[in-house]
């Protein structure tokens, strides 16, 4: 696994503009040599931000949108179109202003809450087949080419809290998160056998509550108990946060 490399911005919104920026430059580097280009969005209010300042960004459009597939590291398990979905809230900050550009089938949204689909392990079920099927290696998840993942105050990356059960889940690309404790309690999550088979994983956080989480994660911490200290790319992991998350000088 690669070390991690840390990059401090003044800050939240800085952050979001030059995670957004990096990004784009990355994709069309990736462009250069290899296609198709899988990346992994992350929720929150820093993900969220950063998925407008790319729609906002003019580097976009010289991005080949119909190379690059895109999916979640997590979801809560909510109706579709509920606002509090990730997909929900990533399709109004940029997937509505890459319009055509973005093919329709290369948006692989975490399957929502239906009368076939009624619990968070039917939804991770069909979210591991569609993994799979996408896979263009012998693993159950594609090739993450940039995994990113928002932090909470815990240190929870993804849908994977501190101490829970979801953890410790291995062999397999999602799990079904119950008894969440931060809402709503159902949700589906990556596990750490798919985060960290990406190329790169890029944590973003902002604020000073994270501050206590990002020096512990870095820090050494199991991930039992700090979750993003797990979360590992195979070329690189890059730490992307504020001066308030950095901590005290």
């Amino acid at each position: 696994m690669s070390v991690r490399d840390v990059v401090v911005h003044p800050d939240a919104t800085l952050l979001a503009e030059a995670t957004a920026a990096r990004l784009l430059t990355h994709l069309v580097d990736v462009q250069s040599h290899r296609s198709p280009v899988h990346v992994v969005l992350t929720g929150g209010t820093v993900g969220i931000k950063t998925l407008a300042a790319v729609a906002a960004n003019p580097v976009r459009d010289a991005v080949d949108w119909s190379g690059v597939h895109l999916w979640w590291g997590d979801e809560r398990f909510l109706a579709e179109g509920d606002p509090d979905r990730n997909e929900t809230q990533a399709r109004e900050a940029l997937l509505e202003a890459l319009g055509d550009a973005l093919p329709a089938e290369n948006v692989h949204a975490v399957p929502a809450l239906t009368e076939d689909v009624a619990t968070p392990e039917d939804a991770a079920d069909e979210y591991a087949v569609a993994l799979a099927a996408a896979t263009g290696n012998t693993g159950p998840a594609p090739a993450f080419d940039v995994l990113l993942l928002g932090m909470g105050p815990d240190g929870h990356v993804a849908s994977l809290f501190p101490g829970h059960e979801a953890l410790s889940v291995a062999g397999r690309s999602t799990v079904g998160v119950h008894g969440s404790p931060k809402p709503p309690p159902l949700r589906v999550s990556l596990t750490f056998d798919a985060i960290r088979g990406a190329r790169e994983v890029w944590v973003v956080a902002a604020g000073a509550e994270k501050a206590e989480a990002v020096a512990s994660a870095l820090g050494g911490a199991s991930e039992s108990a700090v979750p993003a200290a797990g979360a590992l790319g195979i070329e690189r992991t890059l730490w992307l946060v504020d001066v308030a998350a950095a901590g005290p000088a």
